[in-house]
C-alpha cells in the first residue's frame, strides 16, 4: 500500500529510543522526511545512521521538550511539518496522592504543554497546505488506569481530551489528530516498569513478565515495529476519514469495550 509520503515532511519527538525510535524509523522507511527530535544528540545519531537505508531520510534534531525556548527554536522546522508525532518519556511512576506540586508542574510542562506548543507552530503551515497528521502517542492508562502510574495516568488523559477537542477545530482543513494507546510494547520503558515492580514487590523479574503475558490475549508484549506500522497508516493520506480517535495497540489488553 503506498501511504504517500515522497512529498512528507515528518517530526517526531521523543524520538531517540522506544516508540518514537520506531516510528521516525519506519516514517523514514516509508519515504518521509523525518526530523527526529530528543534530549539524547548520540541516540539521534545513531538512529541517523542505523535507518540510512530507507525510501525517505532521517535528520537529529536535539531538543528538551519541557523547555518553551527549546520547542521555539524548532519553529521554522514545524512551519514545514505534515506529519506531528507527540511523544514524550514516561514520567515517573509513583501514586497519585503523593506526588509533589514541584513534580506534576515539571511533568505537565514536558508532557501536556510541550504537545500543545509544538502543535501551535505547526498548525499555520498545515492549514496553509490544507494537510496535517497530529498523532500523539497516549498509554492504555488514559482508558484502564494503570496501578502506580499516578502521573502518566493524568497528563496522558488530558492529552486525549486536548486532541478532542482540536480534531473538531481543525477536521474540516484537512488535518487529522488522533491519539495511540500502546499496551505492552517491549520497549525500555516498559522493562524498566516491569523491574521497578519486581524491585518494590520483591519479586523474580521472570515472574513479572509472566504475570503480565498472562494479561494479554495474545500471550506476548508487542513489538515497537507493530505500533509504528499503526502510526504509520494513521499519519498517511489513507487515513484522511480517522480522526479525533484513541486507536489501541495492545494486544487486547485492555479489557473495556
Amino acid at each position: 500500500m503506498d501511504l504517500g509520503f515522497e512529498t512528507r515532511h515528518a517530526l517526531v519527538t521523543g524520538a531517540s529510543r522506544g516508540l518514537g525510535r520506531a516510528i521516525a524509523s519506519t516514517l523514514a522507511a516509508e519515504g518521509a522526511q523525518v526530523v527526529a527530535v530528543a534530549r539524547n544528540l548520540e541516540r539521534l545519531n545513531d538512529l541517523v545512521v542505523s535507518s540510512s537505508g530507507g525510501h525517505g531520510s532521517i535528520t537529529a534534531r536535539a531538543c528538551d521538550l519541557a523547555d518553551g525556548a527549546g520547542i521555539e527554536s524548532l519553529g521554522t522546522l514545524l512551519q514545514e511539518v505534515d506529519i506531528l508525532v507527540l511523544n514524550s518519556g514516561g514520567p515517573p511512576p509513583g501514586p497519585a496522592a503523593d506526588t509533589t506540586d514541584e513534580v506534576w508542574s515539571k511533568q505537565f510542562e514536558a508532557m501536556f504543554l510541550s504537545a500543545v506548543r509544538l502543535t501551535r507552530l505547526a498548525l499555520p503551515g498545515m492549514r496553509k497546505r490544507r494537510y496535517g497528521r497530529i498523532l500523539a502517542v497516549v498509554s492504555s492508562g488514559v482508558i484502564q488506569p494503570i496501578p502506580n502510574l499516578g502521573i502518566s495516568n493524568a497528563l496522558r488523559a488530558a492529552l486525549v481530551g486536548w486532541a478532542k477537542t482540536l480534531a473538531g477545530e481543525v477536521s474540516g482543513e484537512g488535518i487529522t489528530v488522533n491519539c495511540i494507546a500502546p499496551g505492552r510494547i517491549a520497549t525500555d520503558r516498559v522493562a524498566e516498569l516491569d523491574q521497578g515492580r519486581a524491585t518494590r514487590e520483591s519479586l523474580d523479574i521472570a515472574q513479572v513478565e509472566r504475570e503480565a503475558r498472562a494479561t494479554i490475549p495474545t500471550g506476548r508484549y508487542g513489538d515497537a515495529a507493530e505500533f509504528a506500522a499503526v502510526a504509520a497508516f494513521l499519519a498517511s493520506s489513507r487515513a484522511s476519514y480517522m480522526t479525533g480517535g484513541v486507536i489501541r495497540v495492545d494486544g487486547g489488553m485492555i479489557r473495556s469495550v
